[in-house]
């Protein structure tokens, strides 16, 4: 079965993308073809959407999914067609919070990813801007001012999860390679020792690790099996023994490793 569904916001639409792809993921025997139109901010924008809908419709012979954030009530209006069904988020959860709440909304458009609290936008802007200065081990001389150090091999997800992390949660996550160099001296770099209580690990089945690091450097003996699964058996054997908690990550996305990471660590996040 082939759907289409449309994420229709008056701003990015980040927001209709994700609470909409949170729901299709539920359905597995379904194949999705998504369309995002964002900056639905006229009338006139409004009905070029509703036309192209309503053209989807006649092409699948089925209704599209819509999601909704816009919230103009007029747009929103020109956006419901009969010919699609309409999943409505700012309808659905703002009358009722309102009901709750004793007050009407704002109804400001792109309020959710605008600049509401400076203090919470610089520490983001901190945050990755300290992440991308202390990656792979680089500039680490002020380790101190990190929340989090991520250490496991090479490419076994470090940057993208650290980068995650601040992003979304402002937080200050540096991250440091395990070598072959660390594995006898069973014991972390003496550079990292200072921060055992910042430090958390990552590790990956040695298989997919080969396929990772064979798009970097083809039959080399970086890439290969046999050296994978060295450095991964030596990395977990130093991080059991040194009381480091570590993550598989061959199977959990960036989203669910940096949020286990914020709850194994118990730390507080500075952004939203």
């Amino acid at each position: 079965m082939r759907r289409t569904a449309f994420f229709v916001s008056d701003r990015t639409g980040i927001t209709a993308e994700m609470l909409g792809h949170s729901l299709l993921t539920q359905f597995e025997d379904v194949t999705f073809h998504r369309v995002t139109l964002p900056y639905v901010d006229t009338p006139e924008k409004a009905i070029e959407v509703a036309l192209e809908i309503r053209k989807h419709s006649v092409i699948d012979g089925c209704r599209p999914l819509v999601f909704s954030t816009v919230v103009d009530p007029v747009i929103r209006k020109l956006t419901h067609v009969p010919e699609a069904l309409v999943i409505d988020f700012f309808e659905m959860f703002i009358g009722p919070l309102e009901a709750e709440l004793g007050q009407d909304s704002s109804h400001t458009v792109g309020k959710s990813h605008s600049i509401i609290n400076f203090e919470e936008h610089k520490n983001r802007i901190d945050a990755v801007n300290f992440t991308l200065n202390h990656d792979d081990g680089v500039m680490p001389r002020d380790l101190s001012e990190a929340d989090l150090i991520l250490v496991g091999v090479s490419r076994s997800g470090k940057t993208p999860t650290c980068l995650y992390l601040a992003l979304q949660f402002g937080i200050k996550a540096a991250n440091y390679p395990l070598t072959p160099e660390d594995f006898g001296n069973h014991t972390m770099p003496k550079l990292l020792l200072p921060y055992r209580n910042k430090l958390f690990g990552l590790t990956i089945e040695p298989e997919r690790l080969t396929e990772i690091r064979e798009e970097r450097k083809p039959d080399s003996k970086y890439s290969s099996i046999e050296n994978c699964r060295f450095e991964i058996a030596e990395a977990e054997a130093l991080m059991r023994h040194v009381g480091v908690s570590y993550l598989n990550t061959t199977r959990m996305s960036i989203e669910e490793l940096a949020t286990t990471i914020m709850h194994r660590t118990g730390l507080v996040r500075r952004a939203y």
